[in-house]
């Protein structure tokens, strides 16, 4: 097998069609070059450059070697790059989007204490309900709700969202408390995303299922929003359980159809590639994996 660093050898001449260039890119003297050449090529039983007094080129032969060798040195490279990386502190710009759900203070609170955990680390966090194209926008990690259409991207679950039939006992006062999912449709109802403030909830029990259309005086692109209309009485909500539990605990709101709840939302963190991730994107990776998040229930 031919010895790897006079691959690297004739990978820099063939790049840089120069022996005297690659020799200075390698920091090594030209005679040592020529001859490490000379000894790859003896090994191989080929030709694979021809030389001139002015210039060096590939023959056909070393064309096919170079283009066969180029990308695996590369990889080993970057490896070595990320293994001497991960002996020091994540630094970098690290590009996030995450749904507006997250611009909750809770999740602004875990990225300022990741930053001062990390002080060479720079966040761009872009909060937006769009499914970005991570390769295309140049992000880095993305938060996402649902299941993942996009099998071109790596997914790190974090856990499921689960949602609760809730309201506020102001909104409950002189109202009959719906006894099965299809009376939420005689009742006002704070939604999400509804368009001309009607939609459908979809609930869950065991293996029973219901599907029924409410309506209401409010809709929003937001749980934090939909939530605090919820409280202040406007309607019943279909609320993040992790969201609503202290306010229930609290009696704030009320649970209602309790042995009811949407279906299981998956919630994952989702990046382009898997092989040799940066330092910064790692321990961004491990500490969203570690936060007790108020939106998702942990697997």
């Amino acid at each position: 097998m031919a010895d790897l660093d006079n691959v690297l050898i004739f990978v820099k001449v063939a790049e840089y069609a120069s022996i005297s260039r690659a020799a200075r890119a390698l920091s090594m003297p030209i005679s040592t070059v020529s001859r490490r050449l000379s000894v790859l090529e003896s090994q191989l039983g080929v030709t694979l450059l021809r030389r001139t007094t002015r210039r060096v080129s590939l023959t056909a032969q070393g064309r096919k070697y170079f283009n066969e060798c180029q990308e695996p040195l590369s990889l080993l490279q970057e490896a070595e790059r990320v293994l001497t990386h991960a002996q020091r502190k994540p630094e970098g710009l690290l590009r996030i989007t995450v749904p507006v759900v997250l611009s909750h203070d809770s999740f602004l609170q875990f990225v300022s204490g990741f930053l001062r955990a990390h002080p060479a680390v720079r966040v761009d966090l872009h909060i937006t309900n769009t499914f970005l194209d991570l390769i295309a926008e140049n992000v880095d990690v993305a938060v996402r709700f649902g299941d993942l259409p996009d099998s071109s991207v790596v997914a790190k679950r974090l856990g499921e969202n689960v949602r609760y039939v809730v309201a506020a006992p102001e909104y409950l006062k002189g109202r009959e408390l719906p006894a099965d999912p299809s009376d939420l449709a005689q009742h006002e109802c704070v939604m999400l995303s509804a368009k001309n403030n009607e939609t459908h909830w979809e609930l869950v029990s065991g293996r029973r299922k219901a599907r029924m259309h409410v309506s209401g005086p409010v809709s929003s692109r937001d749980f934090n929003t939909a939530s605090t209309f919820v409280l202040r009485g406007h309607g019943v909500g279909l609320l993040p359980s992790a969201q609503c539990e202290e306010h229930i605990a609290r009696g704030r709101l009320v649970r209602l159809l309790p042995k009811w709840a949407s279906p299981p939302i998956p919630v994952f963190a989702v990046y382009p590639s898997r092989r040799f991730l940066p330092l910064r994107l790692s321990v961004f990776l491990e500490a969203l994996a570690a936060w007790r998040s108020p939106l998702w229930i942990k697997d």
